[in-house]
This record gives C-alpha cells, structure tokens and sequence, in this order.
C-alpha cells in the first residue's frame, strides 16, 4: 500500500475514523439527545441520596465531558481505558507516582526537554532513581535493567533526533523482570499511526496538546491502558493529586480527534515532501525523517507503523548564525515552540525545547546549534517549499 509517497507501512487501524467520531458521543446518554456532546461545566451534581448518585460527585473525581473524551480515546488506542490530565506533564507526574522512593526509572536518552528536566530535577527530590540509556539498542535497556527497576519510558520517535524504538523487543525485555512497567510516550505518532499497547505497552501517554488535539489550544495530557488494577490506580492518583483538564478542554480535544485521520494523512503528504526537499538541497548537512529510506531505522518504522506524523529534524550547513538568520527569515512556517497543530513551526532545540538538557548531554545526542526541528502543517505543499527555499537563501546572503 502506498500512502504519502512511502510504501509498506501497516494498513490503517480498522475503523479508525468512525471511532473518532462516534465512540463515546452516543446522544441517548443526554436527555437532549445531542449529536455533539455538550459541555459540563457543573463541579457538582445533586445525589438522590447520601452516597447515592448517578455516576458523577465531583468534577475533579469525574466529570461527563471528560468521560466522553476518555472512552473516544481509549478506542483510538484499541485500549479498555483512557484517563486525561491537565497537561502531558501532568500525566508524567500521575506515572511517577506510581512508584515509591528507592525505585529506579529508566528514560530514553533523547526525550522531550520537559521529561528531562522533571525526572532530573524533580523525580529525584522524590527519592527516584532515574538512569538515563539509549533504548533503541535493546541490549543496553537490558543491561540497565536492576531489581530496583519499575519504569521504563521510552519515546518514539524520539524527541528532536527521531530515532525509532522497536516497542515490541523493548517490551519482551521489559517484561522477563517482574513488576516493570514499560511506559510509551506516542505524542509524535498520535494514536492515528501508531499503538503501543498492541506492541505490548502497557502506558500509552501522550501531550494531548499536539497532535491528538491538533489546533494548537489546548493543553492536556492522556493516558491509555489496558490492565484494570493498572487502571484503578491511575485513576485513584488522577482524583488524588487532582491534575485534570477542564471540561472546556475535554470538549475541545474531544472535537480535534474527529479530523485526526484527515489531519494526519496530509501531515504525512506535507512532511514527505519537504523533507525530500530538504534532502535534496545543498545548503542542508543531513535530514533526519523517519518515511526516508535514507533514515537508519526506516524499515522498523514501517514494520510498526501505519505512517509518519509530521516531524522532520535537519541539521542546517554552516553556524549558529546560519540556523538563527533561517529561522529568523520563515514566513508560512513560525518561530514557536511545540509541534503537532495544523500550522507549520520551526524551532531550535538547544536554545528553546531542549535548553534545559545539560550542554554535555546535547551534544552528545547530537543536539547542535544547527539542529533545527520542523512541524510541518496542512498548509499548501508548495507554499511550504517556498518558504524554506527562501529562507536557506536568507541564512546563506546574510553569513
């Protein structure tokens, strides 16, 4: 099959686009009968009697609009339950605290900035361990494996250098020691392109807030898994620590996951086509897009993977002033931070998302001054290529 311009990915996940439409939104559960659910916005609901209600107390223990997001995404995930937070940190920190002091954690060494930081410098201060390991080679996560071991995290791809780990060895390694958790954090791919809980995860956490919401308006984070005492103990610490989304919030991620599969068909389209661009211009050192042939992990993409999000990340020719005077110079696409909306962003990891990672650390993943990370958006294929080709132009009159 081809799709995007790349051949032999996964088929799509049955039914996917009815499922984002329509699981969890069934009108007979609203005395109005609505076709789009409504927004809750109560904190409280009246009980027939002391104890006695009708499946919602208080909105922080639950809440309809958030139930309602919950059950669609837990189909998304092919999942038995889904719990959402106020941001994918605060599902982090909802993860963590499902260890005690003394456990160790084991984190892929190239993640989102944010995760660094909280388990470098917040986890720790909870008595966690945390070892940091490059998990797409097996043999070293296996190796890192100690008694003290109860969380593995892995991203993939990874964040800014997309490297692709292989879910299902990283689960089998897992799982030969007892009582680890292999947690996956798929909120480049969304739910639309990748599952991990069918690759033998047993967390599937996301930042709601790119992709799966897609609108650049929302802050949010999801958890999906398939165990049921896994699930009550999620869902004691999302009540207990009190870290949920607002109604509103649910309501509006709720609404992006109805064009997710239209979204993410043309955010692989878009992608494919400027990193072929990219690939082939001279002012580039080396493009890094897992639906390349020319990325080292391409063939495990497509073996566990029905596509490709829109993530590229490249390493401009030249200096810092060259990578700066690129970005300073974009027009369509737009100097900001996070990724996954319907526009088109640039970004340099060193000095934004990822400043917070020791020097050392970065240069060490290969995180340089002329890395730069796209997000490439549902914008018109040739107004993309436009605007980077004039930009490099830019970066290249003024150095």
């Amino acid at each position: 099959m081809e799709r995007g311009g790349s051949r032999d990915f996964l088929p799509p996940f049955a039914h996917f686009a009815t499922q984002a439409i329509h699981a969890g939104q069934e009108p007979e559960q609203w005395s109005s009968a609505a076709v789009v659910p409504p927004i809750s916005l109560s904190t409280t609901f009246k009980q027939q009697a002391p104890g006695e209600h009708a499946g919602y107390e208080y909105s922080r223990s639950g809440n309809p609009s958030r139930n309602c997001l919950e059950k669609a995404v837990a189909a998304l995930d092919g999942a038995k339950y889904c719990l959402a937070y106020a941001s994918g940190l605060a599902a982090t920190l909802n993860i963590t605290h499902l260890l005690k002091a003394g456990d160790t954690i084991i984190c892929m060494d190239d993640v989102y900035g944010g995760t660094n930081r909280y388990f470098r410098k917040a986890a720790v201060k909870m008595g966690l361990n945390v070892v940091f390991v490059d998990c797409s080679n097996v043999k070293c996560l296996e190796a890192a494996i100690t008694p003290e071991t109860k969380l593995v995290w892995i991203e993939t791809p990874t964040n800014p250098t997309l490297k692709i780990i292989d879910i299902q060895a990283c689960a089998d390694a897992v799982h030969k020691h007892k009582d680890v958790l292999l947690a996956v954090d798929n909120t480049f791919m969304s739910a639309y392109f990748q599952r991990p809980l069918s690759l033998g995860a047993d967390i599937c956490m996301y930042s709601a807030t790119k992709y799966m919401n897609g609108h650049s308006d929302v802050v949010m984070g999801l958890v999906s898994v398939n165990c049921d005492d896994l699930y009550e103990r999620l869902k004691f610490l999302q009540n207990s620590l009190g870290a949920v989304p607002s109604p509103f919030d649910c309501y509006m991620c709720n609404r992006g996951l109805k064009t997710l599969p239209v979204r993410m068909k043309q955010h692989f389209h878009n992608a494919l086509a400027v990193a072929r661009f990219l690939e082939s211009d001279s002012r580039v050192e080396k493009v890094i897009f897992p639906g390349l042939p020319s990325h080292p992990q391409h063939e495990l993409i497509k073996r566990q993977c029905t596509g490709c999000p829109g993530m590229i990340t490249f390493y401009i020719k030249g200096s810092l002033k060259h990578a700066a005077t690129f970005l300073k110079n974009l027009k369509v696409f737009m100097l900001a931070e996070s990724l996954g909306g319907y526009e088109s962003l640039a970004e340099h990891p060193a000095i934004m998302t990822h400043s917070s990672v020791p020097k050392e650390d970065r240069e060490a993943l290969g995180i340089s001054d002329t890395l730069i990370r796209l997000s490439v958006g549902l914008e018109d294929e040739e107004d993309l290529l436009k605007d980077l080709d004039q930009a490099l132009k830019a970066a290249f009159a003024e150095c």
